[in-house]
């Protein structure tokens, strides 16, 4: 083959690799905006039923809404190929259940969490992942650059004006949102490391079902479920299961196949941002001056950990 034909395809990959990268933006982007106003369902939905009943019933529908995908993905020869090699079968059962555990985890403190702080509080609480993710990454030998103790440390101030009192106390609803936090960190690094070796949508509704039959034995043994409360909160639960749980969790699970890992921390971090528009739109929260300033060195320290020139080091991290 000549030089100029070899130059011909190198350019048509570049332009390839850069069309699935900019895709994979677009979806995570759009990802943050679903995110960021289901803290406003999220808030609205509690109103009338529990925490575990609501997180049961929408990733019950979240799961729910993807079997026509799943039928479609199952007549797909790339697919039935994938089943068959070695130890697949496996790897997608333990990895989808170790998914699921950390979504309920996650779901469940920030659910609960979100009947005691604002849907701006929580939204940029729960953003602390993509500051933690890199640091969470040195337990795996991965180095966490200047970017990432930059930007960690000017989250924790961030988180200080936003959360602390004067006498030093955080408020119950921010701290169990703070402790979500890093069980959201997890499920991403799980995503990550599981989602290019399984078919994505299997594994987005799998984890969703292990989620949810979680939270709906915690609701049945903790909750009083209501069929008329649970009508009420009908649309919220809708949105959270159709669009926060059924299309935002399955287009991060799809994007991350092809993005850059730094571009998702990103993007998903405004999330927080989608979640404060939300709750001053919809439900008329606002931040006081000392809560902006919080939200302002946080959602700096998010951006900074991620776009700050690092080393990486030689397993890619």
């Amino acid at each position: 083959m000549s030089q100029f034909a070899e130059n011909g395809l190198e350019k048509r990959e570049r332009i390839r690799m850069n069309r699935n990268v900019l895709k994979s933006d677009g979806l995570l982007l759009l990802t943050a905006v679903i995110w960021g106003f289901a803290f406003v369902a999220q808030r609205v939905g509690m109103d009338h039923v529990g925490p575990f009943t609501f997180n049961g019933i929408r990733f019950a529908l979240g799961g729910l809404s993807l079997l026509p995908f799943i039928v479609y993905r199952k007549r797909q020869e790339a697919f039935a190929k994938k089943r068959k090699s070695t130890g697949a079968a496996r790897k997608f059962f333990f990895g989808s259940m170790l998914a699921g555990v950390f979504l309920f985890a996650g779901s469940s403190l920030q659910q609960v969490g979100l009947v005691y702080t604002t849907a701006g509080n929580a939204g940029f609480i729960t953003g602390l992942y993509v500051v933690i993710v890199p640091v969470m990454g040195l337990f795996w030998k991965q180095r966490a650059g200047a970017g990432n103790w930059a930007g960690a440390i000017l989250a924790a101030v961030g988180l200080y004006f936003l959360s602390v009192t004067q006498d030093l106390t955080m408020g119950k609803g921010d701290f169990l949102v703070l402790i979500s936090a890093f069980l959201w960190a997890s499920h991403v690094l799980i995503i990550g490391w599981l989602s290019p070796k399984t078919d994505s949508i299997q594994l987005a509704a799998f984890q969703f079902a292990v989620c949810s039959v979680l939270s709906l034995f915690t609701a049945v043994v903790f909750e009083t479920m209501v069929p008329d409360n649970i009508l009420k909160a009908m649309v919220p639960i809708l949105y959270g299961g159709l669009m926060s749980v059924g299309v935002a969790y399955t287009l991060q699970v799809v994007a991350q196949k092809d993005a850059h890992p730094a571009h998702a921390s990103i993007l998903l971090s405004l999330e927080a941002v989608f979640a404060a528009i939300g709750g001053w739109i919809i439900l008329n929260e606002v931040f006081s001056f000392r809560g902006l300033m919080g939200c302002s060195l946080m959602l700096s320290g998010m951006l900074i950990s991620q776009l700050w020139p690092r080393k990486f080091s030689r397993n890619g991290s």
